[in-house]
């Protein structure tokens, strides 16, 4: 499957949606199990309205999506859209570890070069 590219706003609003714990454990429960919102109020010590507003949160995330099934609002975790956001992660990864990697090569050229000079004026 093929995801697509993630724009700016799509991105700002994954990682914040993510930056609150309340919603990270929201995101892994319903990842591994769909709940209503009512089981998911039942897990925190807070208001049923406010796990109601992280999952709002979440949903406009589009890191999850609701059903509704009768009375209830059953809570499911979008695995596409949490692999889209790994795979963000992993490419910012890959530009800090290349920069990384060109900073060392840069650090030992320039030993080199000293450790070289050193070398010209013992003689």
């Amino acid at each position: 499957m093929v995801i697509r590219e993630l724009s700016d706003v799509d991105t700002d609003r994954i990682f914040r949606a993510l930056a609150d714990a309340t919603r990270r454990d929201i995101v892994a429960r319903v990842t591994s199990r769909e709940q209503s919102v009512s089981e998911l109020a039942s897990a925190y010590a807070m208001s049923f309205a406010a796990v109601q507003k992280h999952v709002a949160v979440l949903e406009r995330a589009m890191l999850i999506t609701k059903e509704r099934r009768g009375r209830q609002q059953i809570v499911h975790g979008d695995p596409a859209m949490l692999r889209g956001a790994a795979q963000l992660l992993e490419a910012y990864e890959e530009i800090w570890r290349a920069r990384s990697q060109r900073i060392e090569q840069i650090l030992t050229e320039g030993n080199e070069k000293e450790e070289g000079h050193d070398r010209s004026e013992r003689r």
